[in-house]
């Protein structure tokens, strides 16, 4: 597996070894040793999450309060733009955001670290996205980034056209309001 740091300390490029012929590919998803050798990471996954979403859905920015979660995220079925907004008050990169193209094409896979937003933009016609979680979800403590904040300043590639949010993701909180 190929890791590359991000702009954002402690996020993680994964690009796993994909074998591939005629008759499609193989690639180990997730092996705990490889993972802990190439990362130095010691990280204990309780739970998984499978979300399909459809074109232009935008899903985030979450975060955790109480309890946060580390994530391994990934694409098996479609392509997303996968972000990570830095909303550690006391780390270099506050206010920062990184974004990658993850898809059942290119096989990438972003480890986020607890403390961090994250969200995303479905850029096919619908796309499956996989997590690992480092804690169990906690919806008492769960807050949202608003996904526009004009101070973030995340570059969508949305075009002319409009996200689909949810509710609570459209009343999301500025950075200075966390």
């Amino acid at each position: 597996m190929r890791v590359t740091p991000a702009a954002i300390a402690d996020v993680l490029l994964l690009e796993p070894k994909v074998f591939g012929d005629a008759r499609g590919f193989f690639l180990e998803s997730y092996n705990e040793q490889v993972f802990s050798d190439t990362t130095d990471l010691q990280v204990r996954f309780v739970q998984d999450n499978h979300s399909r979403s459809q074109r232009h859905v935008l899903r985030g920015m979450h975060f955790q309060t109480e309890r946060p979660q580390g994530k391994l995220v990934r694409v098996v079925a479609g392509a997303v733009f996968d972000v990570v907004v830095d909303i550690r008050r006391d780390s270099p990169t506050f206010g920062r955001w990184v974004g990658f193209e993850l898809s059942v094409d290119n096989q990438r896979q972003i480890w986020i670290p607890p403390g961090l937003a994250h969200g995303f933009l479905v850029l096919s016609e619908s796309a499956d996205f996989l997590y690992k979680t480092t804690d169990y979800y906690h919806p008492a403590s769960e807050r949202c980034l608003a996904w526009n904040d004009p101070f973030v300043a995340i570059d969508w590639p949305l075009g002319s056209s409009q996200p689909l949010v949810s509710d609570r993701d459209a009343k999301g909180s500025g950075l200075d309001q966390l």
